[in-house]
């Protein structure tokens, strides 16, 4: 269907749009360095802030009440008469839906939608992870098989929102949300230094990228045993910033053998497989081994530190390169090369 949406488009006037969340300024910073429209839909109390940005600020505000607005109607007819094509990102998933993305959305969105199913679902995530041979720790099947160090997760894009740690089954217990035990995976807590390498897999160019890695900065789990003697405070992963990251160049080979085979395991079990910027939440142990915890197949927020590229970046492209412009960059080659359905979906 989006194919014969993209045929009716003005491929003279092809708009980039996303929602304003997330990584929203990259994306519109990004679509601007390579010449295109941009359009934003946005809540009124965030408007004045994506006009404030003279760099940043798209070219038209679509004004809603809520952001799963997008899925209606005359949202979508604005954005069609752009000739739009959407950018999903981490906020995008998770206040319009995966599901409803799928069932809904008439609009093309840049990549493969069938990928949000895959990162959304754990069980399905670990499957995808376990097939492209990249390491993962254990999955207990169930709250009585916990034996060790655990942390607890809620499916979706929440930006570390519900997630619970424990050093044990008991105090597992005490604290999970009774109502939504059957929500929750049960994976065993690792020990080591957390990086989240920003990679991008290119159709055009038929390479995996890695455009910058990130460490996250959460509420209070980092810095909790400053304040231990003073109050009993529980931890809370919560994402409220990021900072960059470099990594011994002997561990990069892991890193991007990692992300091919993870592209590779994609395009056998959901064709055409993985498309653009995606995310691997890797710890590093003693071993000097990454392992994958987590991954977001789409555009990441830690890459908004590297609006002008990243150490890696530049080894790819001799000018600014961020995340967003990279996608810019996939749709004006896709354009070019007449080849824009491959990249859409």
């Amino acid at each position: 269907m989006n194919s014969e949406v993209i045929a009716s488009y003005n491929q003279d006037k092809i708009a980039i749009a996303t929602i304003g969340s997330h990584s929203a300024l990259q994306i519109i910073h990004g679509a601007r360095q390579e010449g295109f429209r941009t359009v934003l839909v946005c809540t009124q109390a965030r408007a004045k802030l994506y006009s404030s940005f003279p760099l940043a600020s798209p070219d038209r505000l679509i004004v809603v009440e809520r952001f799963s607005d997008l899925l209606t109607d005359d949202v979508q007819e604005e954005l069609l008469a752009e000739n739009a094509i959407l950018i999903p990102h981490g906020s995008f998933v998770e206040y319009v839906g995966a599901q409803a993305i799928l069932d809904r959305l008439r609009v093309p969105v840049f990549g493969n939608k069938t990928v949000l199913n895959w990162e959304t679902d754990r069980r399905k995530q670990r499957e995808w992870l376990v097939s492209a041979g990249v390491p993962v720790p254990r999955n207990y099947p169930d709250l009585a098989a916990v034996d060790g160090p655990v942390i607890a997760k809620l499916s979706g894009a929440k930006g570390g929102a519900g997630l619970i740690s424990a050093a044990n089954r008991e105090e597992l217990q005490q604290n999970l949300d009774k109502a939504m035990i059957d929500q929750y995976t049960f994976q065993e807590y690792l020990i080591g230094t957390r990086y989240y390498p920003h990679y991008f897999y290119s159709k055009m160019r038929d390479r995996v990228e890695i455009l910058g890695i990130d460490r996250r900065d959460e509420t209070n789990i980092d810095e909790l045993y400053r304040y231990r003697e003073f109050i009993d405070g529980s931890p809370s992963y919560v994402v409220v910033g990021n900072r960059p990251l470099v990594v011994r160049e002997s561990l990069l080979p892991q890193l991007l053998s990692d992300a091919e085979g993870l592209v590779a395991s994609s395009q056998r079990l959901f064709p055409p497989g993985l498309i653009g910027p995606f995310c691997l939440e890797m710890v590093c142990q003693d071993n000097m081994k990454f392992v994958a915890v987590e991954l977001s197949a789409r555009i990441v927020a830690g890459t908004n530190l590297y609006p002008a590229g990243s150490p890696y970046s530049r080894y790819y492209f001799a000018g600014e390169m961020s995340t967003g412009r990279r996608i810019a960059l996939e749709i004006r080659e896709g354009l070019q090369q007449g080849r824009l359905t491959q990249i859409v979906s």
